[in-house]
């Protein structure tokens, strides 16, 4: 058996996903053991095809990508982000069509099999929208039992939204999935919105990193490039990666400086209130803690480990 930890990435390719993944591939104490792919960012036909398209760049083609769900299991979908990320997800650079195709088995039922390959030493890293994981857990609740540590990138814990007053885009997406995996797993690990902004980059620095002479970031570049232009003209100096600082923690644990865990629900009524993450601070509810809150993680190390993905030969 292998010592690396098996790490399943469930994601929606767009570009912050990109770079979250550039980072898992990079990482020596990790093996990629597949990509399940869900609709958010972009359609599902994009985003299984930018997942095919990194594992090329990478230089793994042996990592399976397995497409799942199309859309909220419930609702019709929200808007997408195809405003931020292109159209493609990947910028509208019109890069040339990845060489492999996609595996038959539907994400669900790999993240299914795969629990049991590694039972007890899986690594879930969720990025996207939680349609595809609460589907595998409406088949077969006793996922959670052989996942060694669940970490999701989603949620605003003091409600500052991104998609609406109080929702972040993962959530609000799809929040009927959101409340079936948050509350059927008794433990996991959050990174919110509200993290993300206070992990910034600035993009002069960015731009640096990714001037490097490697294939994986000449590619980063430009399909970050509309991403980037788009946070500088609306955020201001500093550019923003959800999904890599998730990616940082799921990674190298040690790195949190600051966490809290709390009882954590996700609302799925109401016209304002739908898809907020509601976080029990004081406790007040009796609930048992369920999630354990990113609120800081150490800078430097994040950002070492976004420039050396990006420059990995």
């Amino acid at each position: 058996m292998s010592e690396k930890i098996p790490l399943l990435i469930d994601t929606d390719p767009g570009v912050d996903d990109a770079l979250a993944l550039l980072m898992a591939f990079h990482s020596d104490a990790h093996d990629v053991v597949g990509l399940t792919i869900a609709a958010g960012n972009v359609g599902l036909e994009h985003t299984v095809r930018n997942a095919l398209k990194l594992r090329e760049v990478v230089g793994r083609p042996d990592v399976p990508v397995f497409p799942g769900c199309s859309g909220p299991l419930v609702h019709v979908p929200r808007e997408d982000a195809a405003h931020v990320h292109g159209r493609d997800g990947f910028g509208d650079i019109g890069y040339p069509e990845p060489a492999g195709t996609a595996a038959d088995e539907h994400a669900a039922l790999a993240i299914l099999r795969l629990s049991h390959e590694h039972a007890g030493r899986l690594l879930l890293v969720a990025l996207g929208p939680l349609t595809n994981l609460a589907l595998a857990l409406r088949l077969d609740p006793t996922l959670p039992q052989r996942v060694a540590r669940l970490v999701v990138m989603g949620g605003a814990v003091t409600a500052h939204g991104n998609i609406t007053p109080v929702a972040e885009f993962n959530i609000g997406f799809d929040p009927e999935s959101a409340h079936v995996v948050l509350s059927e797993f008794p433990r996991y690990d959050l990174a919110d919105w509200e993290a993300t902004i206070a992990h910034g980059f600035h993009h002069r620095r960015a731009e640096a990193w990714l001037a490097a002479d490697s294939p994986r970031a000449r590619f980063y570049e430009a399909i970050s490039r509309q991403t980037r232009l788009w946070s500088e003209d609306r955020r201001g100096e500093l550019w923003h990666s959800a999904d890599a600082l998730a990616m940082a923690w799921a990674l190298e644990p040690e790195g949190a400086l600051e966490q809290a865990e709390r009882p954590v629900a996700v609302e799925t009524e109401g016209r304002l209130a739908r898809g907020l993450t509601a976080v029990d601070w004081n406790r007040q509810t009796g609930a048992a803690d369920n999630a354990r809150i990113l609120l800081r993680y150490d800078q430097a190390r994040f950002e070492s480990r976004v420039e050396a993905a990006l420059a990995a030969a």
